[in-house]
């Protein structure tokens, strides 16, 4: 069959054992293991990487932040939950992006969602590694390769045996923030949380000690809180009841995530006083062991120290999930190599697992955690801007398309995300001008790929792409 051509890209007919070959196992989540899926995704960044923010805005700076970043991904949450009922594939903002602005709308969608999901495991690896050096005096690439070699082992075996492995990790994990929450409750003291001395910057205060810039600069780790939460669609052909389950995971993994952000950001500097945690690679042992409240190694410390390495493992296993997903979703659709969207005997997406994961292992060996989950945090932030104008515009072009669930407040609330996404995206390059090159010659690459090649090759009757032949 020759090529059809539209709307700047052409597909093509593949025969039946094509799509045979690319099916993932349905019905292996209700909406029990999505809220844990969307928790796991996240838990790590109450562990570590939001306590940066103090080192930029103070407590007040990151509180303002925190509060701005909350109301982005909780409005961003219900409006995903709207559109993962429209749109319920595996491929999850790349498919919402797909259905409102078309091919290249979804494309550019995708790779910056791949770009903040294949990055991160990477960046995490590497904090994986400090973690074990310090709790058994191993760390490099030994631990990373064992990491990705045993998780993308378990990934492979099964996604039902997958995500209820990740559901216990994660719980083990909330149980660590429980037990810190209750033992930083009879140590906090408000004053603590200003012990940052206030600089000569614009509207410097004690509430403020970096003035107004401080809130900006604080925002990327205010994220960290909340960061990956949007992935809970990319589950969405392995669920029983995407419509129903799907809204219902993504709400109430965000409710659990604003509870723990909360208790955190409160408990943690105003028990050990933020000067204390605002450079520290492990916060929250790092509050318990303070002269503030236990001055010294406890065996509370010791406790939420070795679980907080679940909280690691817990987002690492969980967004090779998502990237796996999303790489087999675009493969299948022939945005990507083809090859990458191959599934084994019990539907895994084995190919889309492994590629992926040898080029995180190689990213892992550059120790350059920071600067990998800042280009994270870029890709991600684009996404959010497009996934949110791909809201509105159905919503604009599409009034009267079945949604079985529809965001409180419609366009409102979608633009309030977006708009804070636009913020958000700019307070990234801010703090480290690293992050526009690294991001700009990754999608550079990606792009040249779309326009090249992979724009001609699209395949017809793929998921979201079947309108196009009709």
């Amino acid at each position: 069959m020759e090529p059809h051509h539209t709307g700047g890209v052409e597909y093509e007919k593949v025969s039946k054992g094509y799509f045979e070959h690319r099916q993932l196992k349905r019905g292996a989540a209700g909406w029990m293991l999505l809220v844990g899926l969307g928790v796991a995704y996240v838990i790590s960044g109450d562990f570590a990487g939001w306590n940066f923010g103090l080192g930029q805005g103070g407590w007040g700076g990151l509180f303002i932040a925190t509060l701005l970043m909350a109301t982005m991904y909780t409005c961003m949450c219900f409006s995903l939950a709207e559109l993962s009922t429209i749109a319920p594939t595996a491929g999850g903002g790349y498919g919402f992006a797909r259905r409102a602005f078309g091919p290249w709308g979804g494309f550019l969608c995708g790779v910056a969602i791949l770009m903040e999901y294949a990055i991160a495991p990477a960046a995490i690896a590497v904090f994986i590694g400090a973690y074990c050096g310090s709790l058994f005096g191993i760390d490099g690439w030994p631990v990373y390769l064992a990491f990705y070699a045993v998780f993308l082992g378990i990934h492979i075996y099964g996604a039902g045996e997958a995500l209820r492995l990740i559901f216990i990790i994660t719980a083990i994990a909330v149980v660590a923030l429980i037990a810190f929450c209750v033992a930083m409750v009879p140590y906090f003291s408000a004053d603590k949380l200003f012990d940052i001395a206030a600089t000569d910057a614009a509207g410097a205060s004690s509430f403020l000690p970096f003035g107004y810039i401080g809130i900006w600069a604080a925002i990327p780790y205010a994220m960290w809180f909340f960061l990956a939460i949007e992935g809970v669609p990319l589950a969405a052909e392995e669920t029983q009841d995407p419509k129903r389950d799907l809204p219902r995971g993504l709400i109430g993994g965000m409710t659990v995530l604003l509870l723990s952000a909360a208790l955190i950001l409160v408990l943690g500097p105003g028990g050990a006083g933020s000067a204390a945690l605002q450079d520290s690679g492990n916060p929250l042992v790092a509050a318990l062991e303070s002269p503030n409240v236990y001055n010294g190694p406890t065996l509370i410390s010791r406790f939420v120290n070795f679980v907080g390495l679940a909280g690691l493992v817990a987002s690492f296993f969980s967004i090779i999930y998502g990237y796996s997903r999303l790489t087999f979703a675009m493969s299948r659709a022939g945005y990507l190599p083809r090859f990458l969207s191959l599934t084994s005997g019990r539907k895994t997406p084995y190919v889309a697992l492994i590629v992926p994961g040898i080029i995180g292992f190689l990213l892992s060996l550059t120790g350059q955690g920071d600067l990998l989950i800042l280009v994270a945090v870029f890709g991600a932030t684009v996404s959010y801007v497009m996934m949110m104008a791909s809201h509105i515009a159905l919503r604009v072009r599409e009034p009267h398309l079945d949604r079985a669930y529809r965001t409180p407040g419609g366009v409102l609330t979608s633009g309030i995300a977006l708009v804070l996404a636009c913020a958000a995206v700019i307070a990234g390059f801010l703090v480290d001008p690293r992050v526009l090159i690294g991001a700009a010659v990754v999608y550079a690459i990606f792009v040249a790929y779309f326009g090249f090649y992979s724009r001609h090759h699209l395949v017809a009757a793929a998921p979201g792409e079947e309108d196009e032949i009709i």
